[in-house]
């Protein structure tokens, strides 16, 4: 019998949980360490922010699901992960041991790297996290309440972009159905090297989609931003040219502040030689694998993927929902091969498909893989995203509540789309 202990309850570890008991049975016990028992649907957080969800909405009470399906939740968190014993500490200080460990985590999000930044002490909101989400609607309704200029985007090193165009276009949304969207200058500001980018070279015609969206919202936009600080007031960004010099510095008045923060790897397993990079992401081989600790996989926001290519400011890989899926997939499938006494040789895809949600419309894109070159690379927009966002909202909690990773006809519309999670399998 093996212990195979997850690390983190988000997208990718609920999934790899639910995935680990079904594939090896109850012979191996799965144990998931998280702080609390909730799960958030992350991508529903943009719609909290504005009302247009509650809290309780996009979250799931894991304790009662895993119990059903014999999966150990270790709600009080981990402190530190000790690789060379195998084992993980806990929050209270206790320890839970492991023959196979897979790190899904998610980041740590570096607020404190800029002055000014981020929720509590901070001037800006943020949509990363539910709880973040349900304070920016307290600040949401005060825009409403007075209106006034607004910035929108992201910050240097940032590596999740959807979220932040979802939000600005779902804000325009939400203050055009309050009448007052006419009061509330919109600025985007991105240190992405063009609208549209996405930390992805860009999927399809998404420069030329992103920016129509922006002109007929009437939002302008800064790219190649570095922001230095936010006051109460205002955010001041620098424009950067390609040869690295301030081309031009804006202090841009805001009254209401949403910018995703650059990512690290979270404390507890952050600065271990070996498993991490400087930045304190999990480093990984093509199976999943620490090349280090050959006994420890990681999957989602948490593994190291280094950048499409040389941008002005530094700008990251987003780890999008599919390609977790497949990453977890692809992890549980050499976990079971280690327990059956043979070498990994399953590949993720890494392929994307996306729902970006514009609250009266969106954008679709399929990239496969996500990082290029790739074999497609297609991206459309229309009202019909908006109706598809919704439901593969409901769609995506229901699986988590009923505990199953894919069912049949999710396998099937996958295999009709022809859109894999795996690669052949190779032997090395």
């Amino acid at each position: 019998m093996a212990n195979i202990v997850v690390l983190g309850a988000g997208l990718g570890g609920t999934i790899v949980a639910y995935e680990l008991r079904e594939k090896l049975g109850r012979e191996h016990t799965v144990t998931v360490i998280n702080k609390g028992s909730v799960y958030s649907f992350v991508p529903s957080n943009p719609w909290v922010a504005v009302g247009w969800r509650s809290e309780a909405d996009v979250q799931v009470d894991l304790a009662p699901v895993f119990a059903k399906r014999n999966i150990t939740l270790r709600p009080e968190g981990a402190a530190k992960l000790h690789a060379t014993e195998n084992r993980v500490e806990l929050t209270d200080g206790s320890m839970v041991d492991y023959d196979y460990l897979v790190i899904a985590t998610g980041p740590e999000l570096a607020f404190d790297e800029i002055e000014g930044f981020g929720p509590g002490p901070g001037f800006s909101q943020s949509v990363c996290e539910t709880g973040h989400a349900g304070q920016a609607k307290s600040a949401f309704d005060a825009l409403v309440e007075n209106p006034g200029p607004v910035v929108i985007g992201a910050v240097q090193g940032a590596s999740c972009f959807g979220p932040a165009y979802e939000f600005a276009f779902i804000l325009d949304k939400a203050l055009r159905d309050a009448k007052v969207r006419d009061r509330v200058p919109m600025t985007f500001v991105t240190p992405e090297p063009y609208i549209g980018h996405l930390g992805l070279d860009g999927v399809g015609d998404t420069k030329g989609l992103m920016e129509s969206e922006l002109r007929d919202r009437h939002i302008k936009w800064i790219t190649n931003a570095r922001v230095d600080h936010m006051t109460e007031e205002s955010v001041v960004a620098e424009e950067i040219g390609e040869d690295g010099a301030v081309k031009e510095r804006h202090e841009l008045p805001a009254k209401f502040k949403m910018m995703l923060p650059a990512f690290r790897g979270v404390s507890a397993i952050r600065g271990i030689e070996g498993l991490t990079n400087p930045r304190g992401f999990v480093i990984i081989d093509k199976h999943q694998q620490n090349p280090t600790f050959e006994n420890i996989f990681a999957i989602g926001v948490c593994v190291a993927i280094a950048p499409t290519g040389k941008t002005a400011v530094p700008v990251g890989v987003p780890k999008t929902g599919f390609m977790i899926e497949s990453m977890a997939t692809a992890t549980v499938g050499n976990i079971a091969r280690l327990l059956a006494g043979e070498k990994p040789n399953v590949q993720a895809t890494w392929n994307a498909v996306c729902l970006a949600d514009f609250g009266d419309g969106g954008v679709a894109f399929v990239a496969q893989p996500q990082i290029p070159p790739r074999n497609v690379n297609w991206a459309s927009e229309g009202r019909w995203v908006h109706a598809a966002k919704v439901g593969f909202e409901k769609y995506f909690l229901r699986k988590v509540r009923t505990g199953v990773s894919e069912p049949f006809y999710e396998k099937l519309a996958l295999q009709a789309l022809k859109i894999d999670k795996l690669k052949a399998v190779t032997f090395d």
